[in-house]
């Protein structure tokens, strides 16, 4: 059984095949767009700074980002490289700014050919996703970015424990779970997983789409 939808035989296939490269990342495609890049640039994202857009999908924040950035500043990775090219073909305004061999393949959070200069990363509606062990991953092999300044990700939260071991009804409406997707975990959990990780967490109260909660992650350097 898949952990996530997006991993069934098939699913990307089907999709660009119909056609539906902004759907299938979960659609609100200008809203959610905005909404990464105005967070990016309150966290002091600045056009001379690296970008690792993470789950990047068919672009929807790239196409936003790249006119943003300096050229060769933006770098994505996803576990499927046909949707960033879908995006590549039909979003960027000006795709002469991005070169393909920034759109990297990487299905396990190893973040294979992105290269030391990266300041800033962001993982957008990708862990809800997936189960926790992932984000324990991705926080431990970020570490390899000696310029990173931070990561911004979100997840869907739970209050408690009780409640977590149960379908939770989010405050945008979507019913998340503990088991499968769409995922929702405690807040002490990304707690206790940046700890160990060696990160420091904040959790803002940013209104996010589909009730989705940000957290900025810093590396903690001896």
């Amino acid at each position: 059984m898949s952990v996530s939808p997006y991993q069934a035989q098939g699913f990307y296939d089907k999709a660009l095949a119909e056609g539906r490269h902004r759907d299938i990342v979960g659609g609100r495609w200008e809203e959610t767009g905005r909404a990464q890049m105005a967070i990016l640039q309150e966290a002091g994202l600045l056009p001379h700074h690296h970008l690792l857009d993470i789950g990047a999908g068919s672009l929807r924040l790239g196409c936003k980002a790249v006119p943003y950035l300096e050229p060769g500043h933006y770098w994505a990775t996803d576990p499927s490289r046909e949707m960033m090219l879908a995006g590549h073909a039909a979003e960027l305004a000006d795709p002469s700014r991005l070169s393909k061999s920034r759109l990297v393949r990487d299905e396990a959070f190893q973040f294979p050919k992105i290269p030391d200069t990266i300041t800033h990363a962001i993982a957008f509606a990708v862990f809800p996703h997936l189960p926790m062990a992932y984000l324990r991953r991705a926080l431990t092999n970020l570490h390899r970015f000696p310029a990173l300044e931070c990561f911004l990700f979100t997840v869907f939260l739970a209050p408690d424990a009780e409640t977590a071991a149960r379908p939770y009804r989010q405050p945008d409406g979507v019913v998340t779970h503990d088991l499968r997707a769409p995922y929702h975990v405690l807040e002490s959990d990304v707690a206790h997983i940046a700890a160990t990780t060696g990160w420091a967490v904040t959790r803002h109260d940013t209104m996010l789409p589909r009730g989705q909660i940000l957290f900025t992650a810093t590396p903690i350097r001896g």
